[in-house]
């Protein structure tokens, strides 16, 4: 196989990796900051502790490295040809700032074992772990969730999806198992999936991601969950015992009166996806509704939670 690498400016990173991919054929398109591991580095996405640049308004680092996969080297020759000759509106070049660094073959390899070596089993509790079906359990664990990365946000390697899914662990009675939960943003299932092997039933999972919503449907399935409903948003219905959300704090403010009315008297929501620095913002949303707690701390993201009365 080939690789064929170019440096390409931030706003040109979405176009260059649409083409390559849907119009020039390549395996795979991969991006990377250019100035990784220099004093130049910019992070983009918010990581937690640093600012997000500008360059994350405009989809990538102020210099990105495109990286393409190709068969051979004659595909590889003609996509970077073609690319570099597509018009743009005034009939110039439409990567203008676009610079082709060059081809490097790339030795062959068990692709699949690759992927499956950066994976291990994941810890929760000492009695529950997630683990990928190449697998074995882990000695000791009672529970096991049986879970491979997919299309869908969510294989438990996240600090906001393994802060969930500790809470359910330590809040589920077994004896009296919550009797309905809400999976809000469910993308692959995961926290309804915890929850269904920890007792709970009427399990509704919703997204407004049609990947997701399969994703959830064929691992709950896999891990022997039967869910109720699994769907758009618009699903949910009525008011649950247990509302569960992990998307990102931006969402989880715009669904604030919508979440909080859907926990029932005496019900918990449990809100992930946020960072230390946006807990009095999004306490002070809820505020009108429900008293947001911090429940849980792990790599600068934060777990919060709230209890009807």
């Amino acid at each position: 196989m080939i690789e064929l690498t170019l440096l390409c400016p931030a706003d040109q990173v979405d176009a260059v990796s649409d083409a390559l991919m849907e119009e020039l054929d390549a395996l795979a398109v991969t991006v990377e900051d250019a100035d990784a591991d220099t004093p130049d580095e910019a992070p983009i996405f918010g990581e937690p502790g640093m600012p997000a640049t500008l360059s994350a308004s405009i989809g990538g680092w102020q210099r990105s490295v495109v990286k393409a996969l190709f068969n051979d080297e004659d595909a590889a020759t003609d996509a970077c040809t073609l690319l570099l000759a597509q018009d743009g509106e005034d009939g110039d070049s439409a990567f203008t700032d676009l610079h082709v660094q060059g081809l490097y073959p790339v030795a062959d390899q068990d692709w699949v074992r690759l992927t499956q070596s950066q994976f291990e089993p994941v810890l929760i509790t000492s009695e529950f772990w997630i683990v990928p079906s190449w697998h074995k359990p882990p000695a000791g664990a009672t529970r096991v969730m049986r879970l491979d990365p997919g299309l869908a946000f969510g294989t438990g390697t996240h600090p906001t999806t393994r802060m969930c899914l500790r809470w359910i662990a330590r809040h589920a009675d077994l004896a009296n198992p919550w009797p309905r939960v809400l999976d809000y943003g469910c993308g692959s299932g995961i926290l309804a999936i915890g929850a269904g092997l920890h007792g709970a039933r009427d399990i509704d999972a919703v997204d407004i991601d049609f990947a997701a919503v399969e994703s959830s449907r064929a691992n709950a399935a896999a891990n022997g969950v039967t869910l109720h409903r699994v769907g758009l948003p618009d699903l949910a219905e009525g008011q649950y015992p247990v509302v569960l959300a992990n998307i990102l704090a931006a969402p989880l403010k715009l669904l604030a009166p919508l979440l909080s009315g859907h926990v029932a008297p005496g019900g918990s929501l449990v809100m992930a996806g946020l960072l230390e620095r946006q807990i009095e913002e999004l306490q002070a949303t809820y505020a009108p509704w429900l008293a947001l707690e911090v429940a849980d701390r792990e790599d600068g993201w934060v777990l919060l939670t709230a209890r009807r009365p």
